[in-house]
């Protein structure tokens, strides 16, 4: 699945989804490196839970989180997991997790 993030009053977008057809019957772990705002990871979960992925099969698995996305995730899916090695200490003005990794993309891609 592929979201993109048209801007966090706009809410992100699904770009692409190839999910198995028998999802519904699988425990899914959603990887995201990190959970700022949670407005991705709530617009993912909605998807799978639209598929038929029953909430408490979903383990939300990051590298780093900041608390507003962690407690957006959990008001909005009380059921759902999240694993993470990390908290860091908010989402700034920019809607940037600090002090974060920076941009993660970036950094793996090496751009």
């Amino acid at each position: 699945m592929c979201l993109h993030e048209a801007g966090v009053r706009n809410g992100d977008e699904l770009v692409y989804s190839k999910l198995p057809a028998d999802i519904a019957n699988r425990c899914v772990l959603l990887m995201d490196p990190v959970l700022g705002t949670g407005n991705t990871a709530c617009k993912s979960i909605k998807v799978l839970i639209e598929t038929g992925v029953d909430e408490s099969k979903i383990v939300m698995l990051c590298l780093i989180a900041a608390p507003e996305g962690i407690h957006k995730v959990f008001r909005s899916f009380p059921k759902v997991k999240v694993v993470t090695s990390e908290i860091d200490q908010r989402v700034d003005d920019n809607y940037v997790v600090v002090p974060g990794v920076g941009e993660f993309g970036d950094r793996y891609f090496c751009a």
